[in-house]
């Protein structure tokens, strides 16, 4: 299965929270996995968040970081090109979502991704409304 993740439910692997269980379930199950360009620096920015607010040690944050950066290392990394744009000014268009949010689901589209999992419940009404499928898991890391 061609699997496609955006950064609210890959976060999933290194905060322990609703949805977390799952979110390994089907990567142990995908035999391809992608994800946009973005979402690195969208979660090296929560973590960071998470830094300063003393949520996490700076030990803890290397940790989760270099963790991050390992698992990616074998993924697809998506890029957000001419055609990834123009998908995400209609998902715009049409549906109540953020910028970010919407690259995230226009690259996945691009990929023709078997499944594409979130835990914004914006971005998972947009998805499906695109034609992709696509799963909610939990809540995301706030």
């Amino acid at each position: 299965m061609k699997l496609a993740v955006d950064s609210s439910s890959f976060a999933k692997r290194y905060v322990q929270e609703v949805g977390s269980d799952e979110l390994d379930r089907y990567l142990e199950s995908a035999s391809e996995l992608a994800f946009c360009v973005i979402l690195v620096p969208e979660i090296v920015s929560g973590l960071n968040r998470r830094l300063r607010e003393r949520i996490l040690t700076i030990a803890d944050y290397r940790a989760v970081k270099r963790q991050l950066l390992d698992d990616v290392r074998d993924a697809t990394i998506l890029q957000i090109t001419p055609s990834a744009v123009s998908r995400s000014v209609k998902l715009l268009e049409g549906n109540v979502l953020r910028s970010l949010d919407a690259l995230h689901v226009a690259c996945a589209l691009e990929w023709q991704a078997d499944l594409f999992v979130t835990s914004d419940k914006r971005q998972f009404a947009a998805s499906t409304n695109a034609g992709l499928p696509s799963e909610y898991i939990g809540q995301p890391i706030s």
